[in-house]
């Protein structure tokens, strides 16, 4: 049987997690989350990737995702995640908490204060705090030295299920950056793993450089193009 060109492309990215995660420093075998990363994708690629075996899918605007989460709904009980990537105005903060499973992108307490208000009889709403490691004015998330200080707050408020930090680093082809960045996020999610069990998640890495970000400790990377192709 012939694969379709997301079973095919999907297959290939997996085929390069598990061989970071044989490769990573000091020879840590845990498992990798993948998020299959679709804004701008219609639902029935979507579709087409769950269909071959993925079940974590990323969208980076509101009203899109909504959408998507509405017209998938009966992917729901069978597994489809979904994740809510990068910043987040105020305003819409109750459509994320009422409608996604992960929020990867609070960079301030007034946000994660909002979401879990939101989020009030339903299931911990499960978040990671946004670290602008690489310094770029362009990039949301707090400074590295605030980091765990905001992480301590949101783990207090009810709603929500603090599970690590998150990161998008310099778009740089060299491989010394991107590395240098990693794991600067990595030193910081192991002083924060101290706090308790539940924070398991490192949120790193991207299409370009995820194969370097599992090597230097990612649990989740998120991935749009080297599957679903270029956005439109």
């Amino acid at each position: 049987m012939i694969m379709s060109p997301i079973e095919s492309n999907l297959q290939h990215v997996k085929g390069i997690i598990n061989n970071a995660i044989a490769g990573r420093h000091g020879g840590k075998t845990a498992a990798v989350t993948l998020v299959a990363v679709s804004k701008t994708k219609p639902t029935a690629v979507i579709r087409e990737a769950f269909a071959a075996g993925q079940r974590d899918f990323g969208e980076n605007y509101v009203q899109e995702g909504v959408a998507k989460i509405a017209e998938l709904a009966d992917l729901r009980p069978s597994g489809l995640i979904w994740h809510y990537l990068g910043p987040l105005q105020s305003n819409k903060a109750r459509q994320v908490a009422q409608h996604f499973d992960w929020m990867h992108g609070i960079d301030r307490l007034k946000i994660a204060e909002a979401l879990g208000g939101h989020r009030s009889g339903m299931a911990p709403l499960n978040v990671c705090v946004q670290v602008n490691v690489s310094g770029e004015t362009s990039k949301s998330g707090v400074p590295p030295m605030e980091a765990l200080a905001l992480a301590r707050q949101v783990m207090r408020i009810s709603g929500l299920k603090l599970r690590g930090l998150m990161a998008i680093i310099e778009n740089s082809p060299d491989e010394t950056t991107q590395r240098a960045q990693f794991r600067i996020m990595h030193r910081l999610f192991d002083e924060l793993r101290s706090d308790g069990p539940e924070i398991d998640t490192l949120s790193m890495g991207m299409s370009q450089d995820y194969r370097v970000a599992i090597e230097e400790g990612a649990t989740l990377v998120r991935v749009g193009s080297a599957i679903f192709g270029a956005r439109n």
